[in-house]
């Protein structure tokens, strides 16, 4: 890296380890968190979606979009979280108030932060059909949905900082140099931005096994069914 690739790095990495820079709506988001660590008590988790209506149908149509469809979708909210779980309605809350934080931001990170996101749900649509069509396993779809939605974190996270990051310069760095820390550094800006993040360690871990940086005997592995997604369209992080 250049010198000035080296700063922006540095300065990228200490914004993204920055969570409430990062993400918006943490007055639901934190006690959610709190709520899901604390004692798992499904009821408290249920009044803290619940203060937040745009949430509780956006996990909603979440857990409907991950159903079988020959299954009868979920009519209530408390049927939808119930069975989700915690992590993944912990994963989805997540991804909503980031999508959420990303719509905020200035052109021309706005712009290709979405595309990165249309190639989320892209990714996530496919995944989720590819396992309804498999036979012989036993792997929730909810888990395989929330796990493609991060299939490119790192570079949705890294042009936020970045966007973060020159907002407060008054000379912008240019574009270029994050596109090339993006190209070369991507690796170890996803698995920060995991730690930084404090996303569960399960989610680390199928990441990890869908970009074939880590392999499985786990025929059930949700990261397994992503990875060839993601060996199909070229991202894998480590190539087969």
């Amino acid at each position: 890296m250049t010198d000035l690739e080296q700063q922006v790095f540095a300065e990228v990495r200490a914004i993204i380890a920055n969570e409430e820079q990062v993400l918006g709506r943490r007055a639901t988001l934190v006690p959610l968190k709190k709520a899901i660590i604390a004692d798992g008590d499904i009821r408290n988790v249920i009044d803290i979606v619940s203060t937040d209506p745009a949430l509780a149908a956006h996990l909603l149509w979440r857990s409907n979009c991950a159903m079988a469809p020959s299954l009868h979708p979920n009519r209530s909210l408390k049927d939808a979280l119930v069975r989700l779980g915690q992590v993944n309605i912990y994963r989805y809350a997540f991804t909503f108030y980031l999508k959420e934080k990303l719509d905020e931001l200035p052109q021309p990170y706005r712009k290709l932060v979405q595309g990165y996101w249309r190639l989320t749900e892209a990714i996530a649509t496919e995944a989720v059909d590819s396992l309804h069509q498999m036979q012989g396993v036993s792997i929730d779809a909810d888990e395989v949905q929330t796990l493609a939605l991060f299939s490119v974190f790192g570079q949705v996270i890294a042009l936020t900082a970045f966007a973060y990051l020159n907002a407060e310069q008054d000379q912008c760095f240019p574009l270029s140099i994050i596109k090339s820390l993006i190209d070369t550094q991507q690796k170890s800006l996803t698995l920060g931005a995991f730690e930084a993040l404090g996303l569960d360690d399960e989610l680390q871990h199928e990441f990890m096994i869908a970009h074939n940086l880590r392999q499985t005997r786990d025929a059930n592995s949700a990261g397994l069914v992503l990875r060839r997604i993601l060996a199909q369209r070229g991202l894998l992080l480590n190539s087969l």
